[in-house]
């Protein structure tokens, strides 16, 4: 009996303990889902209550206060109008040499001599390099010496020929023998011919040993120094001759587009092409159509076309590339739009176009040729509709605008009204309101005045600026809140 007394005795504690750890988790989550519940019941109940406020206070504003939430949305605009737009064609080309040759030796020998410098210009006939003709020259000696002794043979063979013809009409000799002389005349007159004919061949060599310019253009860097035995047609060349003017640049244009250019030329209008640099801003040089190729690209589906440039001061340069821009025809009186105004969208191709409420309204537009900044407006405009240019990210149908105007040299904008409160004066915005009741507060000028909201501002400062106030340039706004 005793011994289960002190069991029991010694495990009471053990059993005491587990029960008050118990009772501090449970008060833990509790105090936890306290503030959970408290939290869930301040956003359900308290967050709402400043939106419902501001709402309240919003609908008791007035009409004016409301509008100026949603002020009206700064635009360019510019004014649709009708003149000309030329059809032009841009496409890739390359400037192309009339002539290019590389100068080669017809003959082999020691190169003995060159007559120009790297990169000069030459005429046609001027002299360019010289081979070895010490050869040659002898070789002509020779022949003329056959040449020489053959005709003497000849000659002695055309008197004998004259004897037995004689002999042979006494019945002297037979006239076997007169016929063979006969052909004896013509075969040394063959080998005087070919004499004659060696000899021509060894002038000639020699006068390929003097090698001139072909054509007028620029040599290039020389390819074979003196001193070098040269072969004869070797595929190296000595050096290049380009001619540089006129020049041609080849372009290609598609198959669609030819038959506009085919009209033209069968008509005898000569097309003026312009050369434009790599970036397409400089121009370079202009020219005209001079030949178009026989037969379309069946892997690209275009035809080349060669246009002839002047160029006396290298402004287009061999295997150059260059952007040609063709001058196909020129449309007269037509309706145009700047392209800075066409938008992209659903509908197709559409413009914003201010209405004399100053709000704009969306019209879809028929488009035709470009030409640079303008475009051809088929259908959907006329000239006098003014389209908004800049600012369109943000428009939508209906949506209120406003155009600041441009600066003056005086100074003065587009809202030169539009900062005077009720009780304003008409002191200039530019200078100080020092006198009671001048609030003007406008300094056209400054981006403030041509910003939406500008002439809210304005006017609460000329209300509530007191007399003697004097209003800073630039802080027109910050002083019409402040003076509250």
């Amino acid at each position: 009996m005793d011994e289960r007394v002190d069991r029991v005795k010694a495990e009471t504690p053990s059993l005491s303990l587990p029960p008050r750890r118990g009772r501090r988790r449970w008060l833990w989550l509790l105090l936890i889902a306290a503030a959970v519940g408290v939290a869930v019941w301040y956003y359900t109940h308290q967050a709402p209550k400043p939106a419902t406020q501001t709402a309240s206070q919003a609908a008791s504003q007035p009409a004016a206060s409301r509008g100026a939430a949603t002020p009206p949305q700064p635009v360019g605009a510019a004014t649709v109008d009708t003149g000309d737009i030329r059809v032009v064609l841009n496409e890739l080309g390359t400037v192309t040499p009339l002539a290019t040759v590389t100068i080669t030796s017809q003959i082999s020998g020691q190169l003995m001599g060159v007559g120009f410098q790297e990169g000069q210009l030459v005429n046609k006939g001027d002299f360019l390099e010289q081979i070895d003709d010490r050869p040659f020259q002898v070789q002509l000696e020779k022949d003329q010496g056959q040449l020489a002794h053959d005709q003497g043979q000849l000659d002695q063979a055309q008197a004998d020929l004259k004897r037995f013809q004689t002999l042979g009409r006494q019945d002297s000799i037979a006239q076997q023998q007169v016929e063979d002389q006969r052909f004896l005349v013509q075969q040394f007159q063959g080998t005087v011919k070919v004499d004659q004919g060696a000899i021509d061949n060894d002038k000639l060599n020699i006068a390929y040993c003097h090698i001139i310019a072909p054509v007028t253009g620029r040599v290039g860097l020389r390819l074979v120094d003196p001193g070098n035995y040269v072969q004869a047609f070797s595929t190296t060349g000595l050096v290049m001759l380009t001619e540089l003017d006129p020049i041609s640049v080849i372009f290609t244009v598609t198959e669609d587009n030819l038959p506009d250019v085919m009209r033209q030329l069968h008509a005898g209008a000569a097309l003026p092409v312009d050369a434009y640099d790599r970036a397409n801003t400089n121009k370079l040089a202009t020219g005209k159509v001079a030949a178009v190729d026989s037969q379309i690209n069946t892997t690209t589906g275009t035809v080349n076309i060669r246009a002839l440039f002047p160029n006396p001061n290298d402004a287009l340069f061999p295997n150059q590339f260059v952007n040609a821009r063709l001058l196909v025809d020129t449309l007269h009186n037509v309706t145009r739009v700047p392209v800075a105004a066409v938008q992209q969208g659903a509908p197709g191709a559409f413009v914003y176009v201010i209405n004399a409420n100053q709000t704009v309204s969306v019209k879809t537009v028929k488009l035709g040729v470009t030409d640079g900044k303008l475009q051809q407006v088929i259908s959907g405009l006329s000239a006098g509709d003014r389209v908004v240019t800049d600012g369109t990210d943000r428009l939508r149908d209906g949506a209120k605008v406003t155009v600041p105007a441009k600066p003056t040299a005086q100074g003065t904008g587009a809202a030169n009204a539009a900062g005077t409160g009720p009780a304003a004066g008409t002191a200039d915005g530019a200078k100080a309101g020092a006198a009671a009741g001048t609030g003007n507060g406008q300094a056209a000028d400054t981006p403030a005045a041509a910003s939406p909201g500008a002439g809210q501002h304005h006017g609460q400062q000329g209300q509530q600026n007191q007399p003697g106030q004097q209003n800073q340039p630039g802080q027109q706004g910050q002083q019409g809140q402040q003076s509250q």
